[in-house]
């Protein structure tokens, strides 16, 4: 077989691999930083606001403050470590991040942690827990993120994009939020 014709089916074998190419896909810091200052889904009035830990609790007004998920922060199965090597994907995260701090100081991010549905429920929550403050602590120490600006919350297996309960990629991911319209002031 001709080295090109090699070359090329070696790519096309790669694409086939369900979620190996996508993995690696990154929103931009500006993708990143625009589904983040997007308008609340639905309008929360004043008086609907509630606290940080209830907001933690209730699906339907975290459903309601501006979201994105990045499934491409590549976590091991079973881990929660962020290899050095993903740290370019985090830079466009807390890029994001600081050109909003920038322009109102005041806004709060929930990081919130997922995995898949292999395990115990109780190992996956643990699991989705330090996945989240994991990106906490990448963003606060290697890239000067406020740490009063981050919030963390793991949700384990409960939701799934891909309902399996096989081992799936796209499952262990974490989920940014801008709760600032949500939640009372400090």
């Amino acid at each position: 077989m001709p080295k090109s014709s090699f070359l090329a089916a070696a790519m096309a074998a790669m694409l086939a691999l369900p979620g190996q190419a996508a993995a690696q896909s990154m929103p931009s810091a500006s993708q990143i930083e625009r589904s983040l200052e997007a308008a609340p889904r639905e309008r929360i009035r004043p008086e609907q606001r509630t606290t940080v830990r209830e907001l933690k609790r209730r699906p339907e007004l975290r459903r309601a403050a501006p979201s994105i998920d990045i499934q491409a922060i590549n976590f091991a199965f079973g881990s929660d470590e962020i290899p050095d090597s993903q740290y370019n994907k985090v830079e466009n995260i807390a890029t994001a991040m600081e050109r909003i701090l920038r322009r109102k100081r005041g806004e709060v991010f929930l990081i919130e942690g997922h995995t898949d549905a292999v395990g115990s429920f109780a190992a996956n929550q643990r699991l989705s827990e330090e996945r989240a403050a994991s990106l906490k602590r990448v963003l606060v120490r290697e890239f000067g993120i406020p740490r009063r600006a981050l919030e963390t919350v793991g949700y384990g297996e409960e939701y799934l994009l891909v309902p399996t309960q096989n081992e799936n990629w796209r499952n262990r991911r974490v989920t940014l939020r801008r709760i600032t319209d949500v939640v009372r002031p400090y």
